[in-house]
């Protein structure tokens, strides 16, 4: 184990955990822990299947005299959104994490944890290697790809899971039971650029705002994050006022799903002075406007040959800032809960072309779609293509399900009080595996975890073992 978590409880998850944060799991390049989940099952002669996309299934065992209890799926994802501030020595890509303990917390130095959801298969792994958890047959479910669409869940092959109680281990908060989630769409537009020689007397600048927080682009929607790519298209929107410029290149963002806490800009411009005094004026605003506190924008001298003329840029501009980004809104039925929203999340450049992608997400699927219509007719409207795809649906609550009932009277049993039943604004497995997993009824639980998908993330100790104590004491009432 890793010396910072020596000593933590339960000290199997921490074992298990430990293992993960030494190992490279991006999205679709989770072989790593993939064959060290394997390697586990074939460590204790468990049974394991592989589909064809990667996912992997794990028979357990009954423990003696439960072994006539219906099967219970655990399912967490293998993958992990990989960030890093870019002076941290440590790489979550490379299976760098530097593991931190702060009183309550345990988080990373200078990247991304990966608690989300690494955590979710330490705690599977744990119950199995527990003596002291009593369980029927189980099934661990590891997805590949959750952060990039839940690409793993929909090509499961169904036939490699038989049970029909699948307890998710993605939540994010030991107080609740996770009942739903938001849906999501992608979009794409893809502007075309006029592109031709830059002018001789130009000057051609890079341009970077950093310093943003970054987050969940749904679990954080609400926390007056900048979005680094709305904001700097804000600064230069106002700078093409004071000094109109061609744009060579627009970029940032790492992830379909995060809040983006960086992007640059090269342009060509004449009267460099009036366009820096203009920016550092746009950058002011936006301290004024977000909760980020260590914005900072910079300036280089760059080279390039080519860049787009002033009209398409101008028409750019115009896009990025008309894209729509944030609440767009609030559940009528669940009160201080996001229905709907969009986050423009990754932007790049290839050669006359800007892509600019966005995410978005709602638990009332006509929202969803009315979304996509405003997406279109901004296509239209500005001459750029739309590529869209529909990612997955919302999973949405079954109030009356006999598993429900169950956790519910396990956490009053546990804890002494009613859980808060949630729907969560992010995208959980659980929205497709309804559909995959015909008759399947889900409930989703996990511990705290603060800021996934940017550095900083954090997850609670304390809530850890709440949430594991839950797990196995849930596991015990299953099989009864």
């Amino acid at each position: 184990m890793s010396g910072a978590l020596d000593g933590l409880e339960p000290a199997l998850v921490w074992e298990r955990f430990s293992e993960l944060t030494r190992l490279a799991r991006p999205s679709k390049k989770e072989g790593p822990a993939r064959e060290h989940v394997l390697a586990w099952a074939a460590a204790r002669g468990l049974g394991a299947d592989t589909d064809t996309e990667g996912n992997v299934v794990v028979g357990v065992p009954a423990t003696s005299g439960r072994e006539g209890a219906p099967v219970v799926v655990l399912q967490a994802h293998l993958d992990m959104v990989c960030e890093r501030d870019p002076g941290s020595p440590f790489d979550p890509r490379e299976g760098r994490i530097g593991v931190l303990v702060d009183a309550d917390w345990v988080l990373a130095d200078g990247t991304t944890l990966g608690a989300d959801n690494g955590i979710g298969v330490a705690i599977a792994l744990a119950v199995v290697d527990d003596a002291a958890v009593e369980h029927g047959s189980l099934e661990l479910l590891f997805t590949v790809s959750e952060e990039q669409g839940l690409d793993g869940a929909k090509a499961l092959d169904a036939t490699l899971v038989s049970g029909r109680r699948l307890i998710n281990i993605d939540g994010t908060s030991d107080c609740a039971l996770t009942v739903g989630c938001a849906g999501s769409d992608h979009t794409t537009l893809r502007f075309p650029l006029s592109v031709g020689a830059i002018p001789p007397d130009a000057t051609v600048l890079r341009v970077e705002l950093s310093g943003g927080m970054g987050g969940h682009s749904g679990e954080d929607i609400t926390a007056g994050r900048l979005n680094a790519l709305k904001g700097l298209g804000r600064i230069l929107a106002a700078a093409f006022d004071a000094a109109p410029f061609g744009l060579v290149r627009f970029e940032g963002g790492v992830s379909r799903n995060a809040i983006p806490r960086e992007a640059q800009a090269v342009v060509a411009v004449n009267g460099e002075p009036a366009f820096e005094r203009s920016a550092e004026a746009g950058l002011a605003a936006l301290q004024r406007d977000h909760t980020d506190e260590r914005l900072t924008l910079t300036f280089e001298r760059a080279d390039a040959g080519t860049g787009a003329d002033i009209e398409s840029t101008r028409r750019a501009l115009d896009l990025i800032s008309a894209i729509p980004t944030g609440v767009i809104a609030m559940s009528p039925r669940l009160p201080d809960a996001v229905e709907t929203s969009i986050s423009l999340t990754v932007a790049r450049t290839e050669a006359d072309e800007l892509q600019l992608s966005a995410m978005a997400r709602s638990s009332n699927a006509a929202a969803l779609d009315e979304l996509l219509v405003r997406m279109r007719e901004l296509a239209r409207s500005t001459g750029a293509a739309i590529d869209v795809r529909r990612s997955y649906p919302p999973w949405e609550p079954r109030l009356d399900s006999a598993l429900l009932r169950t956790a519910t009277a396990t956490f009053e049993r546990v804890f002494g009080s009613e859980p808060e039943l949630t729907v969560v604004h992010g995208g959980l497995e659980c929205a497709v595996l309804g559909v995959k997993l015909e008759g399947v009824e889900m409930v989703s639980i996990g511990p705290e975890i603060v800021g996934p998908h940017a550095p900083g993330e954090r997850v609670r100790i304390s809530s850890t073992q709440r949430a594991y104590r839950l797990l196995g004491a849930l596991l015990d009432d299953l099989s009864r």
